[in-house]
């Protein structure tokens, strides 16, 4: 499972607080390869230079969150670090990150050495071309795949997806799921558009910005 989101964008926030973080919460950790890539609807421009949709501060933050990815590669290590991150983000509070270091345990010399040293830059550049290189191309952020097909707009409910291509002896957090896409399947074939979905739409962090 693959997350392709930007750092202070409120609704990658809210997913990865609210939703993302359920996978270690109910047993499904184990059986999902989560893949965070943190750039979302960044721009690189011909020199090299990085723009993001909610400014420096987000790049700067994307690049942390790369960072700690890298040093940390196991989910179980760097997950409650980006969490706490996106925590602070819904909160306003995003420029009060380091306290994450804390919060987390992790140490922070590593992570800022990377930053400082423009690695994080660089893991932020291949980050963007993997972004940039979606078939079909990601239309608005959290862009959300399991085994590369994208979810859509029904990413928050990706535990039914994991659950429907595990090959395994399923965990019991998968127990019921597979309706879920079933249900959602009859619903979307209804012949009315439902507004209130299509409003939530509108409102997504979209990859198309002035």
């Amino acid at each position: 499972m693959s997350v392709y989101y930007e750092t202070l964008c409120p609704f990658c926030s809210g997913f990865v607080v609210n939703d993302l973080a359920r996978i270690f919460r109910d047993g499904l950790s184990p059986v999902v390869d989560l893949r965070l890539v943190p750039f979302g609807n960044g721009r690189v421009s011909p020199d090299g230079s990085i723009t993001c949709q909610h400014g420096e501060e987000e790049c700067q933050l994307n690049a942390i969150e790369a960072c700690v990815i890298r040093l940390w590669p196991d989910a179980e290590q760097h997950f409650p670090f980006i969490n706490c991150i996106e925590h602070l983000a819904l909160t306003q509070k995003w420029n009060a990150w380091q306290s994450c270091f804390q919060e987390t345990g992790l140490a922070s010399q590593p992570v800022m050495d990377c930053y400082n040293s423009g690695y994080g830059t660089q893991l932020q550049l291949q980050y963007a071309a993997e972004t940039n290189a979606l078939q079909p191309p990601h239309q608005f952020v959290p862009w959300v795949t399991v085994n590369g097909r994208p979810l859509g707009d029904d990413y928050t409910n990706f535990e039914a997806y994991i659950c429907r291509a595990y090959d395994g002896e399923l965990p019991e957090a998968c127990r019921g799921k597979h309706l879920a896409i079933a249900q959602q399947t009859r619903a979307s074939r209804g012949g009315k558009r439902n507004p209130q979905k299509l409003a939530v739409l509108l409102a997504f962090c979209i990859a198309v910005w002035f």
